[in-house]
Parts: structure tokens; C-alpha cells; sequence
């Protein structure tokens, strides 16, 4: 009789490793979002998004034609500096 034990930790640690590392792949592969790519990472509407901040001068946006575009990791700079300044303001 063969007997197998797993060790769930060492699996599970493998598993959210392997997870990580995709996820930084897909993001790697995005050089600039669409508008419908910054409303679905910021989890705000189109309408939320432009009260806030995208009138900003500091927002990293260009306008192609009819469509925006925002440089993903200059766009993430700044959404993370923006969120900070709104807990500094609102605390």
C-alpha cells in the first residue's frame, strides 16, 4: 500500500506564488489602459472618475482621436499618490 501526504501550507504558498507572478505578467503586458481599462482597475465609474481627478493637470492622460489613454505605470503612481492625499484630507 502506498501511502501520499501533502503538505497544504507548502501547496498553498506554491499556489499564491504562482498567482502573484501571473498577475505581474498581465500587467506587464499593458503598455497604456483604455478608459474602460482605468474604470475597471479603479472600480470607479466614468462620471466618478472625472469629478475626482481625471481634470487634474497632474493625471497622465493623451487623447487619440476620440479615445483616451493612460500610461499604465505613470497612471498607477498617481492614483496611489491621489488615494493617500484623500486619507490625509479626510482623516
Amino acid at each position: 500500500m502506498i501511502e501520499v501526504q501533502i503538505d497544504e501550507k507548502a501547496i498553498k504558498l506554491i499556489y499564491e506564488d504562482k498567482i502573484a507572478e501571473a498577475l505581474k505578467d498581465l500587467d506587464r503586458e499593458h503598455i497604456f489602459w483604455d478608459s474602460k481599462e482605468l474604470q475597471r482597475r479603479t472600480c470607479m465609474s466614468w462620471n466618478t472618475l472625472q469629478e475626482y481627478f481625471f481634470h487634474d493637470p497632474s493625471f497622465p492622460k493623451t487623447k487619440l482621436g476620440g479615445k483616451w489613454y493612460f500610461p499604465v505605470e505613470e497612471t498607477k503612481s498617481f492614483l496611489k499618490n491621489w488615494l493617500a492625499e484623500q486619507r490625509g484630507v479626510n482623516s
